[in-house]
């Protein structure tokens, strides 16, 4: 059975199991659908800089199931509005991401987004 249950500090936690679902979802989706929609997002830094942190050993672990949950939603084919949508597709992914960022941005250090801008470069080439 799967059960979902919020934390002490107020994270929405998955359990384990889901947790790593997530995980191997964003590991193996994370970067091919990135270089597929990178330059229409407003947002790219924040995901990328986001899927550092998330991989980042150092990053407490409510930190990253949060993040990790995010960047799974960003993955997935199917949400609330597809991504096929002109204009719109990826304005749901935008607001989880950008409410989970807001909840955890002090976990993500000036490393994870230096390192989010130099992936963006190579992207761009």
């Amino acid at each position: 059975m799967h059960y979902r249950y919020a934390d002490a500090s107020g994270f929405g936690v998955s359990d384990e199991a889901q947790a790593w679902r997530d995980e191997d979802l964003v590991r193996r989706g994370f970067w091919a659908k990135t270089r597929r929609v990178a330059a229409k997002l407003p947002f790219a830094e924040d995901l990328i800089a986001g899927y550092y942190c998330a991989f980042d050993r150092n990053t407490p672990r409510q930190v990253r199931i949060a993040l990790l949950g995010a960047l799974a939603y960003f993955v997935l084919p199917f949400d609330a509005m597809p991504d096929l949508m002109p204009a719109l597709g990826f304005a749901d992914d935008a607001a989880v991401l950008a409410t989970v960022v807001q909840l955890v941005a002090s976990h993500i250090l000036p490393s994870h987004r230096a390192a989010a801008r130099d992936a963006l470069d190579r992207l761009a080439q």
